[in-house]
């Protein structure tokens, strides 16, 4: 039985935890993100698991790409296995749900329809399972990989179809709901990955290509030394908003202001100015040539301009989080936004609406008066230096990132400006990198 040596790093932000994990040459092997709870134990134990979920499927991938029989077919077969183990780990947590739904049906303000209320939640959870293979199928696009997300959307559509004014209204099913989601989310309880891989390979060989099922027993193989390699944890670090909540000792918690620098520098060789733009709050930060923390300024604890002020936003709007960059970008008349304040901007957004205003042009504006903010940090710690890189959630977002761009060439010039694909990770990957190389070394 082999063994992996592995480094964690966990960044409990407030709206999202993250973790990424590297082997002792530093390579990122998984990464895992979850949604933050009040129960910042049971998020970091998630995202733990879901990190070391991937790091499996690395060593899978790694153990097929070094067989040169076998590197031919690695592409699907591994996109199949992931998709049919994600969609087993749906499954599960549907039979939790329903578990959770019949249990809260049970409450005694249900009197004598309790049974009637259980065939509708057997009713509902049923066609989610049939919804399941849809969500995880090999051409499905979705919104989200967040398990509560999907069955949020998947529940209620189907509790509106199922609910009857005179009989189990949408009102109660909708409160069954709101309590069963949180034992869900809440809980730790897991099928083991041994036994949902195995079952994901069963699935997956059983829709082979030929190629694939010539190649079956390395195929199983490789699998099986997966599941059977001892992952052993060296060292963790934590960090982010929520930090001080983590189950980590002092010694191993770092402030996320020398992560997301550490972290941004480990993305990208040539970065001095580091902008990160979380749910909860802004970072800028400047490093030296070794990703080393020299100044920094973060914005108070008001919210505006983050993260948390575009999903308040959204909600006002009943869009999507992922929806407003792509709107915003349909702009042709930016309207001019006075405040980025969370506590106004429901007010101030239905004002302007009311005043014929476009919603594209609203939003484009509310991008650009965020980035301006964020713009008057960088310059307080120090502007804007070559090579820049933006990270946080917010830097998925293309109107963000335009008015960024059109906000640094104004003020700065030309400046190269770095966005990763997995820069929501920047801070874990920066805790992780304090974990490898030990806190002494960097600090």
């Amino acid at each position: 039985m082999s063994t992996l040596r592995i480094h964690i790093g966990i960044d409990l932000g407030s709206t999202t935890t993250k973790a990424v994990v590297l082997n002792c040459p530093g390579e990122v092997m998984g990464r895992g993100i979850t949604n933050s709870r009040s129960n910042y134990d049971v998020a970091c134990q998630v995202v733990r698991e879901e990190a070391l979920t991937q790091t499996r499927f690395t060593l899978t991938r790694q153990a097929i790409q070094s067989d040169a029989a076998l590197s031919r077919i690695q592409g699907p077969f591994i996109s199949s296995l992931e998709r049919n183990f994600r969609l087993l780990q749906h499954l599960d947590n549907l039979e939790r749900l329903r578990a959770a739904l019949h249990t809260a049906a049970q409450a005694p303000r249900h009197g004598d329809r309790k049974a009637e209320i259980g065939d509708v939640v057997d009713a509902i959870i049923g066609q989610m399972v049939e919804r399941a293979n849809e969500h995880f199928g090999p051409l499905a696009v979705r919104k989200s990989d967040f398990f509560r997300d999907l069955a949020t959307v998947d529940y209620m559509q189907l509790a509106e179809q199922h609910s009857d004014p005179a009989g189990i209204a949408f009102d109660t099913l909708c409160g069954l709901f709101d309590a069963a989601i949180l034992v869900v989310d809440n809980s730790t309880e897991k099928s083991s990955f041994q036994k949902q891989m195995l079952a994901a390979l069963e699935r997956t060989l059983a829709t082979a290509t030929p190629a694939m099922q010539e190649k079956t027993p390395q195929l199983c193989a490789a699998v099986e030394a997966t599941c059977a390699t001892e992952i052993v944890e060296a060292g963790s670090v934590g960090t982010g908003y929520g930090r001080q909540r983590l189950p980590f000792p002092k010694e191993q918690i770092r402030s996320e202001i020398l992560c997301h620098g550490l972290g941004a520098h480990a993305m990208f060789s040539g970065t001095r100015t580091v902008l990160d733009i979380g749910g909860q709050d802004t970072k800028a930060i400047q490093v030296d040539r070794d990703g080393l923390v020299v100044s920094f300024q973060m914005n108070d604890r008001c919210a505006a301009g983050c993260g948390r002020y575009l999903g308040y936003i959204a909600d006002e709007m009943n869009l999507g989080l992922h929806e407003l960059g792509p709107l915003a970008q349909q702009s042709h008349s930016r309207v001019k936004i006075n405040s980025t304040c969370t506590v106004f901007a429901g007010a101030e957004l239905r004002e302007r609406l009311s005043l014929g205003q476009r919603r594209e042009d609203i939003l484009a504006g509310l991008h650009r008066a965020i980035i301006l903010r964020a713009m008057s940090l960088l310059a307080r710690s120090g502007g804007v230096k070559d090579e820049f890189t933006f990270t946080g959630g917010v830097a998925r977002n293309p109107a963000a990132v335009n008015a960024l761009r059109d906000l640094v060439r104004e003020n700065y010039g030309e400046r190269v400006l770095n966005i990763s694909p997995d820069s929501i990770y920047t801070g874990a990957l920066g805790a992780a990198l304090f974990a490898l190389h030990g806190t002494r070394a960097i600090a």
